[in-house]
């Protein structure tokens, strides 16, 4: 069985955000005094009286609008309100009880769910004003909770309140999260709708309005291929392109998302070709020693003949000169061409991510590589490499050690990475060198 989920669930900027990550104990959610700012579902994990709880924080419920983007917000946060187990009603003390409150309370019961009435901004403790009594015409089984999200009061007895509308306690296995995947590129991409692919249900809001994902949002998907947890990313804009802090955020989300993956999916736009921009977030990747694979996604809208991917391929190849290792496939997320051969690859490039070498089978794979093409020197002194050894893996990372740093000029170290690269593959990973000098143990 899953862990006991709740959600929290409101009207825009009643302060959901600040309460979750409250509950949870980390800033996950981003936080703004803007209301729409969480448009996605997001999950986050706290422990509680010997549980362990899921939480869900919602963008918040417009329930009557026609902006596109509320629309998809308040279907979103439907979908949490199904999941859940207990619901968290916030409201805000300092607006009293307003319409779209009465409105969503209706929403609410009608899902036939356990629901927390919690009403948030009480920051007098032991004084609640007059406004706070006026929850109880909404008229819910249990009372309406004080708490303040900002100062942490009350935080307690709301969670002691969901833990007893919770149903008996029963044993829990713990799910392996699988292969961690961030999917990342420029915003506008397709990485929601990759995602959405994937899952096979509206899990991310899908739109074509740039910067619609604002969040890293986790979703598990488990097929023939294995499990796999899908970190979808805001995208990432040019540095003097975000103005808006709160896109900052998702930037800064966005590279700690990758720092969490295993693989990086990294989504670029064949309706545009491949940018500086993409160049700068591939990079990202490389530089985090992420394994990676080049989905060129919207296939389905170029026109193409014989030559077309070959082209195209050069063109990502001098692009991403840095990280040839990386694989590319070409997608359409709205068709779903190729989307099954990704995860193929995910599997092929994880495994190749965490392939460990015996140092017996490194160091004859160095004794032909230095036979073949003979070290350089300098100077009269030649270098000498001693021996090799893999110390770690993701990425794989093997030492050198030899009789002279300066003598293990860049492209010989390159010459060997191709060396290990044509006996092993390491496909779709970096390989990390380090260089020792006789003596020197330190790692």
């Amino acid at each position: 069985m899953s862990k006991p989920i709740i959600a929290v669930v409101g009207r825009p900027n009643v302060g959901k955000s600040t309460l979750f990550n409250r509950l949870i104990g980390e800033r996950r959610s981003i936080v703004e005094d803007t209301p729409g700012v969480t448009r996605d579902r997001i999950y986050g994990e706290t422990e509680w009286r010997g549980r362990t709880l899921v939480m869900i924080d919602t963008g918040g419920i417009e329930p009557r609008t026609d902006d596109t983007i509320l629309v998809q917000m308040r279907n979103q946060a439907q979908i949490a309100i199904d999941t859940a187990d207990v619901i968290i009603f916030l409201c805000d003390v300092r607006t009293g009880v307003t319409a779209a409150d009465r409105d969503i309370a209706v929403m609410l019961k009608k899902s036939g769910k356990p629901i927390v009435p919690c009403i948030n901004k009480c920051d007098r403790i032991g004084d609640l004003p007059f406004e706070f009594y006026e929850f109880y015409e909404l008229g819910f089984d249990l009372d309406p909770i004080a708490v303040s999200s900002v100062h942490g009061s009350g935080t307690g007895d709301l969670l002691d309140a969901c833990i007893e509308a919770l149903p008996e306690e029963q044993e829990v296995e713990e799910e392996p999260e699988g292969i961690r995947v961030a999917v990342i590129g420029k915003p506008n991409a397709g990485k929601s709708s990759i995602v959405n692919r994937f899952v096979g249900a509206e899990r991310m809001i899908v739109s074509n309005i740039a910067g619609t994902t604002r969040d890293s949002v986790d979703t598990v998907v488990e097929n023939e291929y294995g499990r796999f947890t899908f970190i979808d990313t805001a995208g990432i804009r040019r540095s003097s392109k975000v103005n808006d802090k709160i896109e900052k955020y998702s930037v800064l989300r966005a590279h700690m998302a990758v720092e969490r993956a295993d693989v990086c999916l990294i989504m670029i736009d064949a309706s545009e070709g491949i940018t500086e921009q993409d160049e700068k977030i591939a990079g990202i990747a490389h530089e985090a020693g992420k394994a990676s694979i080049i989905v060129v996604n919207k296939w389905d809208l170029v026109e193409k003949d014989s030559k077309t991917m070959g082209e195209f391929t050069r063109k990502i190849r001098e692009a991403l000169a840095y990280m040839p290792y990386a694989p590319q496939i070409y997608v359409s997320a709205l068709t779903g061409q190729r989307l099954p051969n990704i995860f193929e690859l995910i599997c092929k490039v994880h495994e190749q991510h965490t392939l460990r070498i015996t140092t017996g089978l490194l160091n004859d794979v160095l004794g032909e590589a230095t036979m073949r093409t003979q070290p350089p020197s300098d100077k009269g002194r030649r270098l000498k490499i001693y021996y090799m050894t893999q110390n770690a893996v993701a990425p794989p990372t093997f030492v050198l050690f030899c009789n002279s740093v300066e003598l293990f000029h860049f492209s010989y170290q390159r010459y060997i990475e191709n060396c290990l690269r044509e006996t092993f593959g390491f496909e779709g990973t970096p390989i990390k060198m380090i260089i020792k000098q006789k003596g020197d143990t330190s790692v």
